[in-house]
C-alpha cells in the first residue's frame, strides 16, 4: 500500500483541486491574503498524510496526521471568511465545507486506528 491508496489522501487532493479552482475566481484573485491561505492549509493536508504514511516510527505517523485534520479545521474557517465576505457562492462553498468535513473525519478514523494499532488497544 502507497500513501495515494488512502482514500483519505485521495479526498484531500480532490479538496486542493476545487481550493485552486475558487481561488481562480475574478473576487479572490486580488485578494493574495487568503487565496495564499487557504491554498497552503489545503495542500497541507494532503501532504501531510503522505508524509504521516511514508514515517515508519508510529508516533510520528500520529503527529503528522494531527496537523493534517488541524489544516482541515483551518480551511473549513477560511471558507467562512470567504463567504462572509461574499467572494464565492454560498452553494460552491457549502459542498467544499462537505468535502472538508469529509476528508477530517477519514483523518480522524486513520489517527484512531494508526493509535490503536500503536497503543495495542
Amino acid at each position: 500500500m502507497q500513501f495515494e491508496d488512502l482514500e483519505a489522501w485521495k479526498k484531500a487532493r480532490k479538496l486542493v483541486s476545487h481550493v485552486y479552482g475558487l481561488c481562480r475566481q475574478p473576487s479572490l484573485t486580488r485578494d493574495y491574503g487568503i487565496k495564499d491561505q487557504i491554498r497552503r492549509a489545503s495542500v497541507s493536508v494532503m501532504s501531510n498524510l503522505a508524509e504521516g504514511f511514508e514515517r515508519t516510527h508510529k508516533a510520528e505517523k500520529i503527529h503528522l496526521y494531527k496537523i493534517a485534520r488541524a489544516s482541515a479545521g483551518e480551511v473549513r474557517s477560511l471558507l467562512y471568511v470567504i463567504e462572509d465576505q461574499e467572494a464565492a457562492e454560498a452553494g460552491q462553498l457549502e459542498e467544499l465545507r462537505k468535502l472538508v468535513d469529509a476528508v477530517g473525519k477519514l483523518v480522524t478514523g486513520l489517527i484512531r486506528s494508526t493509535e490503536k494499532y500503536v497503543i495495542g488497544k
